[in-house]
């Protein structure tokens, strides 16, 4: 398995909307799509309490995520929602990305 972590920095004041859209909407369509999620996370102690959204995605190979996320971004329901959410401006100002490998002692493998 490999993993990808993926932050979001949020505009100021828009956290909210963000948490909305996921347990709305971009949930649903990941099930869809078949992507699984690892948990979700916010900080509560630090600069970005207010503005920052981290999760955890699993996947069985890059090609995997190459053909699922792909699927997913393309999707005219995600694509309309996504449109939808952001209409009284955007929700996210960056995200960072990673892709991560367990090491031979993680407890996640």
């Amino acid at each position: 398995m490999i993993y990808e972590l993926r932050i979001y920095h949020c505009v100021p004041g828009r956290l909210a909307a963000l948490h909305a859209r996921f347990s709305t909407v971009t949930l649903k369509l990941w099930k869809k799509h078949h992507i699984r999620q690892v948990g979700f996370f916010t900080d509560t102690i630090g600069d970005n309490c207010n503005t920052k959204l981290t999760y955890l995605l699993e996947w069985k190979s890059l090609a995997e995520r190459e053909e699922k996320w792909n699927a997913f971004a393309a999707d005219p329901v995600w694509i309309a929602a996504r449109t939808e959410t952001e209409k009284d401006g955007p929700i996210v100002a960056r995200v960072e990305n990673s892709i991560l490998a367990p090491t031979g002692y993680s407890k996640l493998k």
